[in-house]
């Protein structure tokens, strides 16, 4: 195996025995043994489940993986199979370095011990020396903020402090290999975005980070590349945008469109070397546009992805200037209209309109739903045309953006019609910016009092 590569997966399965009734647990022990001994042809007691078949893929070392699909897709399974705590049916797993893992909650604590015990043998299975772990033992303290919960047993430990006890255990020793399984999501706001702090460092520091979440937004905004796992297959193996774009449209398929999707998606499978290409290109152009212009007709996304038509059509999506004028050259301050025209096919109840303005690198940075949470537009009817107009103050920095729209309904199908990354728009350049970042915030000016002493 390379010296720059942290794991690689070659062909690994897993397959579970899956038994109707206890007795046929004894009978595929006992039977089959007898059958062969008498020279009768042998007879197989339970139905066999396969939770991964041939999975193959190569992480660096420093490079962030994410791991999605829907529920048994066998995202936990690989993963458990990479931290060695299950052993595959076939294929093979290499690993270059210390492996530290957060998979089920409160795997790996004795739930007798405190929490403080737990620290130590943690560690100690992670191949950690007492002499390491007491170096670093205040800052898993102080990251955990669990306060006298600390010399407690774990089994009086809350579901967060679990938590956040074992994240500081795995995260503080600098492995060489960090794997995460969803379990991040039981953490507050304030906890998460401090995990998610100490991930980037890692990542800065040459860890590599492997792990399973259900937030596009972290799989995007964390991630170099993304795995896309179906019923123990792979799908795909790409830049996070196209995996995560592919993933969600799965989701809201009919079932001949969903089986169409798996084979397209396996046809096209490739390693993800292209690593992150979405329209980069296009918003560097864009930048060198006249300020003053209000459209740029080079400003055409390539990652537009339409959803199945299932009871609606969006037909078009622009915006629209104070003087009722399409543009997609936008001034910062200014207000515009986003407007989405279409038509519904079907009758329906329930239903809801959304926008959404995602960056360069597909985090979505603001959006809007129509009507707010928890109240619908009822008693649709089939041939009804809609159009709708979402208001935005552009307070966004200047750069290029996307925009895409869907509507939704309580009933099934529940995305009726969804569009992502239908247009394209830039906010102009500022001679003299005073903000960073995606949005621009500030009010006035900032003052300055100076006191000489």
């Amino acid at each position: 195996m390379s010296s720059d590569i942290a794991i690689k997966v070659e062909n690994v399965s897993k397959c579970y025995q899956i038994y109707d009734h206890p007795r046929d647990r004894l009978k595929q022990f006992i039977l089959p043994r007898l059958r062969r001994g008498l020279g009768v042809q042998s007879k197989q007691y339970f139905n066999e489940f396969w939770a991964l078949k041939d999975v193959s893929l190569e992480i660096r070392k420093g490079e962030t993986v994410g791991i999605i699909g829907r529920n048994g897709s066998g995202k936990s399974t690989l993963l458990q199979i990479i931290c060695g705590t299950l052993n595959p049916t076939g294929g093979n797993i290499q690993a270059n370095g210390r492996i530290a893992a957060l998979l089920e909650l409160g795997s790996g604590f004795n739930p007798e011990f405190t929490g403080r015990e737990n620290v130590y043998m943690n560690a100690a299975v992670l191949g950690v020396s007492n002499d390491e772990i007491n170096a670093r033992f205040e800052e898993i303290r102080a990251f955990a903020d669990i306060g006298h919960f600390l010399d407690q047993p774990v089994k009086n430990y809350s579901s967060g402090m679990v938590v956040r006890l074992a994240f500081a255990v795995q995260a503080m020793i600098d492995p060489d290999i960090l794997v995460v399984d969803e379990a991040l999501a039981v953490g507050d706001e304030k906890f998460q975005r401090k995990c998610f702090a100490r991930l980037e460092e890692l990542k800065a520091n040459g860890t590599s980070i492997l792990f399973v979440s259900h937030s596009a937004a972290s799989i995007i905004e964390l991630c170099d590349r993304a795995l896309l796992l179906d019923h123990g297959s792979r799908l795909m193996y790409r830049e996070p945008e196209a995996a995560v774009r592919a993933y969600q449209k799965m989701l809201y398929a009919p079932a001949d469109e969903y089986s169409r999707l798996i084979a397209e998606y396996r046809a096209t499978d490739e390693d993800g070397e292209t690593g992150r290409v979405r329209d980069a290109s296009r918003a560097d152009t864009a930048a060198l546009a006249p300020s003053n212009a209000t459209f740029d007709a080079g400003l055409v996304p390539e990652t537009t992805t339409v959803y199945p038509i299932q009871g609606a059509e969006i037909q078009s999506i622009s915006i629209r200037d104070s003087a009722d004028e399409v543009v997609n050259i936008l001034q910062s301050n200014d207000v515009y209209q986003f407007e989405v025209k279409g038509r519904f096919l079907k009758q329906f109840a329930g239903v809801f309109f959304g926008l959404h303005i995602r960056n360069v690198s597909g985090a979505a940075i603001t959006g809007q739903r129509h009507p707010e949470e928890g109240v619908y537009l009822e008693g649709i009817q089939a041939g009804t045309d809609f159009t709708i107009r979402f208001s935005f103050r552009m307070n966004l920095s200047p750069g290029a953006y996307f925009v895409g729209s869907g509507v939704w309904s309580v009933e099934e199908p529940n995305c009726a019609h969804r569009i992502l990354d239908a247009i394209m728009f830039r906010v102009a350049h500022v001679e003299r910016p005073m903000s960073f970042g995606y949005v621009n915030l500030m009010c006035d000016e900032p003052s300055v009092k100076l006191v000489e002493k």
